[in-house]
């Protein structure tokens, strides 16, 4: 397998303790996502927008997805693009020079970018970032392809960004053949192998916790005006109206992290390997990354819900 850290500089160990301390106060994040993909994309969109107190907001990146939703990477690129629209608006929130373009296709091996208008809109963030001594937390919810294209693109900006990315399984759960991570498998072994500091959050085994069903997600959507009506009609047609059903609503774990972050345990480990066919692999003499292993389910469907209602009450 190639050594993909020798593409990237190396973060000495008291910046790389910066880097992973649990943030405090407000900071800037670029949320980067395969809206269209599912419906839980929307909810995290929603909740990153409605956190000012939390979360300056710099740009929605739209990221690629290919399954029964699309013809292809590109054409779930343009279908999240046009969702991210959507929501934005329900909002009330401005797009002009804040929602971008993603990559129209995956990454075709390990060391070669994908160029797109959100890879070089994250590289200009970045950079503006490390000029002025900042942090910028890049939160991924989707194929990791932009981000993975930008490192690749300016791989310096690794000392001034923090990746926060809910993709893979924890590593005890085979196999690994989740979403996010297995659409570019090339792309998520950069998120491992570059070094880049990372607050990584498995789905089956941490985020899975984050589940609804239509009753309760009907309820607690009523109050909210337009855009609970909007979330809960996502949730209903692609759940085909089954109350019954009950889906997790993945993404807001990545949101969470800034907006209740008392409800979002961690813990630093050595980052593991990703194989080639997907799987982890664990290796002594690895960086160190943040694992989320644990979320409060209530707390932080609570936190999503007083900022949606009280959206409406505004």
């Amino acid at each position: 397998m190639q050594n993909l850290s020798e593409l990237f500089p190396s973060l000495d160990a008291e910046r790389r303790r910066q880097l992973l301390a649990l943030p405090s106060g407000k900071v800037d994040a670029v949320l980067d996502t395969d809206t269209f993909n599912e419906i839980d994309d929307q909810f995290a969109l929603a909740f990153a927008m409605l956190s000012p107190e939390s979360l300056t907001m710099k740009a929605v990146t739209a990221a690629p997805f290919f399954n029964r939703r699309s013809s292809s990477p590109a054409d779930g690129m343009e279908k999240s693009y046009d969702e991210i629209l959507n929501v934005l608006h329900l909002l009330k929130c401005r797009t002009d020079g804040f929602v971008f373009r993603g990559s129209e296709s995956y990454l075709k091996d390990a060391v070669t970018p994908v160029d797109s208008a959100a890879a070089r809109r994250i590289v200009e963030l970045a950079r503006e970032a490390r000029a002025e001594g900042r942090i910028l937390y890049l939160i991924a919810i989707g194929a990791i392809t932009n981000i993975a294209s930008a490192l690749l693109m300016a791989p310096e900006i690794i000392d001034s960004v923090v990746v926060v990315w809910l993709g893979g399984h924890a590593l005890d759960t085979i196999p690994n053949r989740e979403f996010n991570l297995h659409q570019d498998v090339s792309a998520s072994r950069i998120i491992f192998e570059s070094g880049v500091p990372l607050f990584w959050i498995p789905c089956c085994g941490v985020a899975e916790i984050l589940m609804i069903a239509l009753p309760e997600l009907k309820r607690r959507c009523e109050p909210c005006g337009e855009p609970g009506r909007f979330l809960y009609g996502r949730t209903e047609e692609f759940l085909n109206r089954d109350p019954a059903v009950q889906k997790v609503i993945w993404d807001i774990a990545t949101i969470a992290c800034f907006a209740v972050p008392e409800a979002v345990h961690s813990r630093i480990i050595p980052a593991p390997v990703l194989k080639e066919n997907s799987d982890w692999e664990l290796a002594g003499n690895r960086h160190e990354i943040r694992l989320i292993h644990y979320l409060e389910r209530s707390r932080i469907f609570d936190a999503l819900f007083r900022r949606l209602e009280a959206f409406a009450r505004s």
